[in-house]
């Protein structure tokens, strides 16, 4: 596997795990709905929640999230609209970024909450 392939993995499951410990139920990882993936897709009593995760080893002058534009948000939408319908759940909808700095060695996990919603 790929470096940034196994920095992907290792970041959607640290992410798992931070939601999990907040209360969260995690209902899917790497959920596929032909070419679209969500890496998360949790809930809570009321809400279902869409997860981007982005996983970072250094920093730069981007934040993780500006690398989610419109074209993935709406590919999110799609994925997350033929999941609700495969479910038949009747929850609202929330789309979450949790982006994930590796600086030395430890990750620093910065949660963003309602990030986007669809209103292109």
């Amino acid at each position: 596997m790929a470096e940034h392939n196994e920095l992907g993995v290792l970041g959607e499951g640290l992410a798992a795990e931070f939601l999990s410990s907040k209360g969260l139920l995690i209902l899917e990882k790497n959920f596929r709905f032909r070419s679209m993936e969500i890496d998360i897709i949790a809930r809570t009593a009321s809400e279902l929640i869409v997860v981007e995760v982005k996983t970072r080893t250094f920093t730069d002058m981007a934040f993780p999230r500006d690398s989610i534009n419109i074209a993935k948000q709406k590919r999110l939408f799609n994925a997350s609209q033929a999941y609700i319908e495969s479910r038949r759940l009747f929850l609202s909808i929330r789309f979450d970024i949790i982006e994930i700095s590796m600086v030395k060695g430890k990750p620093e996990i910065n949660w963003i909450q309602d990030a986007f919603s669809p209103g292109w």
